[in-house]
């Protein structure tokens, strides 16, 4: 993939620092334009220095802030705050004030994700229920890779769509050689969640959860399987 091709999509983050670190470096890599608003100023300060990442001080939950971040010309707002009420509300405003597109929010209560999605949420990123890193392919089309950290930034959970012609298609699991760092816990195929063994054959659209310990591994295992 020509990373060159991405179309530059409009990313606002807000969140804390560790998070907005890992995913604001991932999307500049990949040609998206990214504004973080965090309401600590040491954390900003450290947030700046992140080449062409835009970042503003205060308090996303405040249309003000929102407003100075211009949201309103945002693709896409991921709230991933350590307050599940302050990424609804994140979401909610970003949808009903400003007509963002689509919205993604970090969830720790898996409880209420039916509830979230009725608050018009589009994706819920909820650890709880194993579906913790997912930026929606088409929020984020022409393959930005989907990949969020958890733990701390410890693991990683990526939702990776297999697309047609793709070299993992058609290749039994044991057939990736994956690196120790790699696993595959979880194939989706339309209605049905498989869990691999070593004998499973990969198919054209299937989405792979994917668990990893090592980000660089990751991003190389996700380049072969967007190919």
């Amino acid at each position: 993939m020509d990373i060159n091709k991405i179309d530059r999509k409009r990313v606002l983050i807000v969140g804390d620092y560790k998070n907005e670190k890992v995913i604001a470096s991932s999307l500049i890599k990949r040609g998206c334009s990214v504004t973080v608003i965090n309401d600590n100023s040491e954390e900003c300060e450290r947030l700046a220095e992140i080449k062409g990442l835009n970042v503003i001080l205060g308090d996303g939950t405040r249309k003000t802030v929102l407003k100075d971040a211009s949201i309103e010309y945002n693709d896409i707002v991921i709230a991933i705050t350590d307050c599940d009420e302050k990424n609804l509300i994140i979401s909610e405003i970003s949808k009903e004030e400003f007509k963002v597109k689509r919205t993604i929010a970090l969830l720790e209560d898996g409880e209420k994700t039916s509830f979230f999605y009725k608050m018009g949420v589009d994706r819920v990123i909820s650890p709880l229920n194993t579906v913790s890193v997912i930026m929606e392919e088409e929020a984020l089309k022409d393959e930005v890779f989907n990949r969020i950290p958890i733990n701390n930034g410890r693991m990683f959970i990526s939702e990776t769509p297999v697309h047609k012609g793709s070299e993992l298609s058609g290749k039994k699991l044991w057939e990736l050689n994956l690196p120790k760092e790699i696993i595959i816990g979880c194939i989706m195929r339309g209605d049905e969640n498989i869990v691999p063994r070593g004998d499973t054959t990969i198919r054209d659209n299937d989405i792979l959860l994917i668990l990893s310990s090592d980000q660089n591994k990751l991003d190389s295992f996700l380049r072969t399987a967007v190919k």
